[in-house]
């Protein structure tokens, strides 16, 4: 492992990241690229500890709807094996003969009473199936109310909608050298004013024999931009207070370095405070390379344009002898 002597002792250790200190008894990285918390609860029942609203509402799109297709077409089909159980003769106005050709008409007559649009050409005729098409009724404008809610709390819930970089870089900076990466609102309407960013970074290291993480809050060429509308290179000097400063990149492998980042900022959009999170292995730092410019100016010399697809361009720049 890495020796303790190596890390600067200028550098004074974080130990409220929340995170424990035990390198067998955590997993790969702490926090996942896309922000969440590299994190499975277990101990509890699995309905005590999950929140569907929460889960709905963290489904992707594509996810999300078609898990309201799928659910609309069950409730529909269980109904339809209710009116089946109680027979067609309990209802009127069915064209078909044929047992299948029943319960396909039944089928559709299921969704017009759950969506409450009844067209009227089949009626149930019986207390069998009026009290099946009640309950259905019901069932539906519940289901509805709850979507209405669901759609809504997607489209009002704060996002920060910001990108960082695939990489960090191990990057030239003023002579020296210093630890960077890229973040940038991608949003046209979206910006954030006094963003503020927290980078620890964690190193599993070994003291007397006995191995441990520990954590470290990166000292930042600066932490507060007042108005975030254009990309930010947040840089992180490597200089005599810095942890980093008497490591290469094996000491980082063996390390199992990982950066770990927070940004906070509010959103005059949802006019609220908004949060990101990500992180970087030692595996997605980039040795000795630069960031390449990602906006210019535009052609009528009256606009800057900030070139999103090239949030992670960089250049490789020659190693020091």
């Amino acid at each position: 492992m890495a020796s303790i002597k190596k890390i600067n002792p200028f550098s004074k250790s974080n130990p409220d990241t929340g995170f424990g200190v035990q390198p067998n008894q955590l997993g790969e990285r702490f926090v996942n690229k896309d922000g969440s918390f590299n994190i499975e609860k277990t101990g509890l029942p699995f309905l005590k500890r999950t929140s569907l609203y929460s889960n709905l509402l963290a489904l992707k799109w594509p996810t999300f709807l078609m898990f309201i297709i799928l659910f609309y077409l069950t409730v529909c089909l269980i109904f339809t094996f209710f009116y089946a159980l109680v027979g067609a003769e309990q209802f009127t106005g069915m064209l078909s003969t044929t047992r299948w050709g029943q319960i396909k008409e039944m089928f559709f007559f299921s969704t017009q009473s759950f969506t409450t649009v009844g067209y009227g050409r089949i009626n149930p005729i019986k207390d069998g199936a009026d009290i099946i098409a009640s309950i259905e009724t019901m069932f539906g404008w519940l289901f509805f109310a709850l979507v209405t809610g669901l759609l809504y709390g997607r489209f009002t819930q704060p996002k920060a909608y910001l990108l960082f970089s695939e990489n960090a870089l191990y990057a030239p900076y003023r002579g020296g050298w210093a630890l960077m990466f890229r973040v940038v609102p991608y949003k046209s309407n979206h910006f954030l004013t006094n963003a503020n960013i927290v980078v620890n970074i964690a190193f599993q290291i070994t003291e007397e024999g006995k191995s441990e993480y520990k954590f470290y809050t990166l000292k930042l060429e600066r932490t507060q931009v007042d108005a975030l509308s254009m990309n930010w290179t947040v840089v992180h000097p490597i200089d005599d207070e810095s942890p980093l400063l008497h490591l290469n990149q094996e000491d980082m492998k063996i390390a199992d370095l990982e950066l770990f980042i927070q940004i906070n900022g509010f959103d005059h959009i949802f006019s609220s405070t908004v949060m990101q999170r990500t992180s970087y292995t030692f595996r997605e730092i980039i040795w000795h390379a630069k960031f390449k410019p990602m906006y210019h100016e535009s052609a009528n010399g009256q606009t800057t344009i900030v070139d999103l697809n090239k949030l992670n361009d960089f250049e490789s720049v020659q190693k020091p002898a």
